[in-house]
């Protein structure tokens, strides 16, 4: 059994897997010679599993698997924890703005008694609006779920065997790798790391995927939207009910005719539309438990250089 895996989600990464592994390997084997480094392809449609299976042949401790179409990146996190067999196992992007030499330092704060040791990244290298993006919807995030989440880091960090071993317990379809994590409870602890630019090319996640992710993750980590509408309904019913209340005095005490036929199609308009969304939430909700009801796999590996043990 290795003493550490290295589970790396990959796509669209034909230009930095060979950099990619040579660093992993030159800050893996002063902690250990007996690791393993999983990298999971999500058909990006270039040369990457063709590559994998070349540096698999060379360095058994190079394991790879494709996926059959594209599930998405936690996906890709979720099946590479699925096969890892480390006593600690480190999860980090593909594109190298996660630095593999960081490793060796969450490994000794995690023996400082850790279950989890964080990679929080003290200044960003990425564009302005995607950083400011990325600040919104953790602290919506945030909110909504309940959960303190530092929006500062990202997928890399380490984890003990017991952390990735209650994480396969947990197969819910929409997946967020780090709020699980989250929500779990173990006790962790976050290093400061420095952030690197792209090796090479941009970023893939549009803002449509990021936008689809971002609603996708709320969904799935909370029900506070429900919970919101109907305050905001209770809410909009008491001030319509003062406002009732308003109409009528003036009309007993001051003779004020019951005039407003434009104020009242706006209104009727606006909580209609109100009405609409919150229908709207509702049925999103339902849709994700159908999803759920279903139980589909979480992913489907076309192609492994591996046997199962």
């Amino acid at each position: 059994m290795p003493h550490i895996s290295v589970v790396v989600p990959v796509y669209k990464a034909e230009s930095c897997l060979e950099e990619l592994y040579g660093r992993l390997k030159k800050a893996m084997e002063p902690i250990s010679e007996d690791f393993e480094i999983i990298l999971v392809e999500d058909c990006g449609g270039d040369r990457s599993w063709e590559l994998i299976v070349e540096m698999a042949k060379r360095d058994p401790r190079v394991k790879g698997m494709k996926f059959s179409r594209n599930f998405g990146q936690h996906y890709g996190i979720t099946a590479g924890l699925d096969h890892a067999r480390g006593d600690w196992v480190v999860v980090m992007d593909c594109d190298l703005q996660d630095r593999p030499e960081e490793i060796p330092r969450l490994y000794e704060k995690a023996k400082e008694g850790y279950e989890i040791v964080l990679a929080r990244r003290g200044k960003r290298e990425d564009p302005f609006l995607k950083r400011f993006t990325s600040h919104v919807f953790y602290r919506v995030f945030s909110y909504l779920s309940d959960m303190e989440y530092d929006g500062e880091t990202g997928n890399f960090r380490i984890m003990s065997r017991k952390v990735v071993e209650n994480f396969r317990k947990m197969r819910e379809q929409l997946r967020f790798f780090g709020g699980l994590v989250t929500w779990m409870g173990f006790p962790y602890a976050s290093i400061d790391v420095q952030h690197a630019e792209r090796f090479e090319g941009k970023s893939t996640y549009t803002f449509k995927k990021l936008w689809k992710l971002a609603s996708e993750t709320i969904v799935a980590y909370s029900d506070k939207p429900l919970r919101l509408s109907v305050r905001f309904g209770f809410t909009i019913s008491f001030l319509s009910f003062l406002y009732g209340l308003y109409i009528i005095y003036h009309a007993v005490f001051h003779g004020t005719p019951i005039m407003g036929w434009s104020s009242l199609i706006v209104s009727l308009y606006f909580l209609g539309g109100i009405i609409i969304s919150i229908l709207g939430i509702m049925g999103i909700y339902l849709g994700k438990a159908f999803d759920e009801a279903k139980r589909r796999p979480l992913y489907i590996i076309h192609h492994k250089t591996f046997d199962e043990l």
